[in-house]
């Protein structure tokens, strides 16, 4: 699993954070190693719901082919632009009229056909950041199947629905998915979010909890929040 360098900014150590999105391995590894030699940060995915995955890792850029298995890229590019607003570049061999108006419709910012030249693709790229580096907000969000979490804005979707939460809520929620799997008991939850010095119990984690799992109810089935009994809870996305 890759991790995510998520506090590297454009024009400190390396030019950028670039997401490579393709299901063919060799055409991956290929920008993998010429992007990493010009001192890019690079993840990678081989479909589209692995894409939205790595959209936690606040990619300066998106490289994004077509034709994948599990989530096409035009699906993928459609959600992840409602969230963000970094430039998307469609990779693919399709090179129909049609096709390209379809990428731009969902929000693509370039098209580059297959086969390209790396020095041309690096050179598209670089302008798009330079222009991207204007903006000074950039979102920190995750996708949990239907759910999105928008970690800058405090803001939580399930479909087209939106959760309100209180600050407390929201910060249990980020401390949990953030931390996905990992097992948080009640004492520490506590800790992290009201403080070392604060007098109060860790009973009223049981409270928030509680409300968090009725809230999200009224949108979904899915238990989001799992208790590990004996031990505390842990996010299950």
């Amino acid at each position: 699993m890759q991790l995510c360098s998520r506090h590297l900014k454009v024009g400190g150590g390396m030019k950028g954070k670039i997401l490579i999105v393709d299901d063919e391995k060799g055409i991956v590894e290929m920008l993998e190693k010429y992007f990493k030699m010009q001192d890019y940060q690079v993840y990678s995915a081989y479909n589209g719901r692995e894409a939205l995955e790595r959209i936690f890792c606040q990619p300066d850029i998106i490289l994004l082919d077509i034709n994948m298995p599990e989530m096409d890229g035009l699906t993928a590019c459609q959600r992840i632009r409602e969230y963000v607003s970094c430039p998307i570049l469609f990779l693919t061999a399709r090179i129909e009229t049609i096709d390209k108006i379809k990428g731009f419709d969902v929000g693509a910012d370039d098209y580059i056909v297959k086969p390209f030249d790396l020095s041309e693709l690096n050179a598209r790229i670089q302008a798009h950041l330079r222009r991207e580096n204007r903006k000074h907000e950039q979102t920190i969000l995750r996708f949990f199947g239907d759910m999105v979490i928008d970690y800058s804005r405090y803001e939580i979707k399930v479909g087209q629905d939106s959760i309100t939460f209180s600050k407390k809520e929201f910060d249990i929620i980020k401390l949990l998915s953030t931390n996905t799997g990992q097992v948080f008991d009640r004492e520490r939850i506590y800790d992290i979010i009201w403080g070392l010095e604060s007098d109060g119990s860790s009973d009223t984690i049981m409270e928030h909890v509680r409300k968090i799992r009725m809230k999200l109810a009224t949108v979904t089935t899915h238990e989001y929040i799992e208790t590990v009994w004996g031990v505390g809870y842990r996010w299950k996305g």
